[in-house]
């Protein structure tokens, strides 16, 4: 009987692109997941694959995207919620976007507007804001979901759903690999919150870069309790922790360097295979 496999793919901002390479993978082996799982960026790509795109549809749209850096910029400003009179509020945030608006703007048009619709079992993970809890979407409109899975606090809008007001899904469950659980014979988990990093004697975070740091450091922690409890069959990490959060301009650093771990992803996973 063919082993079925379950992929969790994890937050991390831009270093979520690496999540294409690991997607290779599968593409590449010959393997659907039955079940995918997502938060955050990796909630975005877990959506998109579930759709039915390939690795390589995606591969080629996000380098398209992030090449058009005139469209790029022309789409966030008109997804924006923020005023240009913020500048002038201490409370305001002139740059805030909306993550329904984001979504529609960015997401390839393959992936549909409902989880039914999805050939692929999908589970998307936010965060109910005031319950301090996860939020777990299975059905139901799939956009509203993603956008709340990436609600940056400070970069994206929360998302308000069933009168829950929901943020990014990373704050407390940045790799989702316990919804998995007995769902595939073959666990995979990859966690792109980065490793740690040897710094440099002059180097000191700025504001937002050490924002988004801490961040990914509690993200890593979390990350390290759950794969300790559910023990996943492949826990891939691949070496993006000199990727900035917002480094979306540097795709092909992040594609090099996420190879080795894409091959190492493909050397166990075919072992597990046979």
């Amino acid at each position: 009987m063919t082993k079925t496999v379950a992929l969790a793919l994890g937050g991390g901002g831009a270093r979520g692109l690496a999540h294409i390479a690991m997607l290779e993978v599968f593409d590449e082996l010959g393997v659907k997941p039955v079940a995918l799982a997502g938060t955050s960026m990796g909630a975005i790509y877990a959506a998109s694959y579930a759709s039915g795109l390939s690795a390589r549809e995606l591969h080629d749209y996000t380098l398209a995207t992030l090449a058009d850096r005139r469209g790029t910029r022309s789409k966030l400003f008109a997804a924006r919620v923020g005023r240009l009179a913020d500048l002038f509020s201490p409370l305001g945030n002139p740059v805030l976007i909306d993550g329904e608006a984001f979504c529609d703007a960015f997401l390839p048009e393959g992936v549909p507007q409902t989880f039914a619709q999805c050939p692929i079992p999908l589970t998307v993970v936010a965060t109910d804001y005031y319950a301090r809890r996860e939020k777990v979407f299975t059905k139901g409109p799939l956009r509203p979901a993603i956008a709340a899975s990436m609600a940056i606090p400070g970069a994206i809008r929360p998302v308000r759903i069933d009168g829950q007001v929901l943020v990014d899904g990373a704050t407390v469950n940045p790799l989702p690999i316990d919804h998995l659980a007995g769902k595939a014979d073959i666990i995979v988990g990859v966690d792109v919150s980065g490793a740690p990093v040897v710094p440099g004697e002059t180097d000191m975070p700025g504001a937002w870069e050490a924002l988004f740091g801490a961040l990914q450091i509690m993200q890593g922690a979390i990350v390290d309790a759950k794969a300790a409890q559910y023990r996943p069959d492949i826990l891939i990490r691949p070496n993006v922790g000199s990727i900035r959060a917002l480094d979306f301009g540097r795709s092909s650093v992040i594609f090099r360097l996420a190879k080795p771990a894409k091959e190492e992803l493909k050397r166990r996973l075919g072992e597990l295979l046979e």
